[in-house]
């Protein structure tokens, strides 16, 4: 069967529907993902007793074991040992998934961000009498948060991108949606590249909108 430029076109309905499925995927992942690495680094770079050693554990688990593996305990494996879980669905088994498999990134790069910051700031804010918290609030996380901009950016992309193995969950997204349509169709390099090019687009529009963003934070910041 040869090439048939049409099939890409005609494709291109059956995919772009299931799109909103795979933001939402990909930006719930993300926030949680932030809330649980924002935590994680903060236990290390305040190296919390225990805490700490746990936290890096964590790093060393999530880090190290394939995503597909992680999402394959969540969603077939903890049901077993926690007959609670039972009825846990496949699209909350696959942001749990993702969401802690993305902490354990976000988590080194923000403490690499809060290192970053200068420690004389802290100094000197406690020398001016102010509490930690707002030392924190005001100084010292604004400016992490700038320096840990980009690579985060990077990490949202990449987690764009990793939502399309959650159809072994038996999620149907963006990804799920190609390979039914050639299935279907058996025009298999025409759907998929469809399917290539609306990744491309999204990820170009992310990256766009990622730079606004990183401008209009390091406005302060400009000399």
């Amino acid at each position: 069967m040869g090439f048939d430029a049409s099939y890409i076109w005609d494709s291109f309905p059956a995919l772009v529907k299931y799109l909103p499925i795979t933001l939402l995927l990909a930006v719930v992942s993300m926030f949680f993902a932030v809330l649980i690495g924002l935590v994680l680094a903060i236990c290390r770079f305040n190296k919390i007793p225990v805490l700490n050693q746990l936290a890096a554990a964590y790093i060393s688990f999530f880090r190290g074991v394939p995503t597909l593996v992680q999402l394959f305990l969540i969603y077939f494996g903890l049901p077993q040992i926690i007959p609670a879980m039972s009825s846990l669905d496949a699209m909350t088994a696959a942001i749990m998934g993702l969401s802690l498999k993305e902490a354990s990134y976000l988590a080194e790069i923000f403490r690499a961000a809060l290192t970053s910051v200068d420690r004389g700031q802290y100094e000197a804010g406690l020398s001016t009498r102010l509490k930690p918290r707002q030392i924190y609030q005001h100084y010292v996380l604004p400016q992490a948060a700038f320096n840990a901009l980009p690579s985060t950016g990077n990490i949202f992309i990449g987690l764009i991108k990793e939502t399309s193995i959650v159809f072994t969950l038996g999620i149907t997204e963006m990804f799920a949606s190609a390979q039914m349509v050639a299935a279907n169709n058996f025009h298999y390099f025409e759907t998929y590249l469809m399917a290539g090019l609306l990744y491309w687009a999204v990820i170009a529009i992310v990256g766009y909108l990622l730079e606004l963003l990183e401008k209009s934070i390091g406005r302060p910041y400009q000399r």
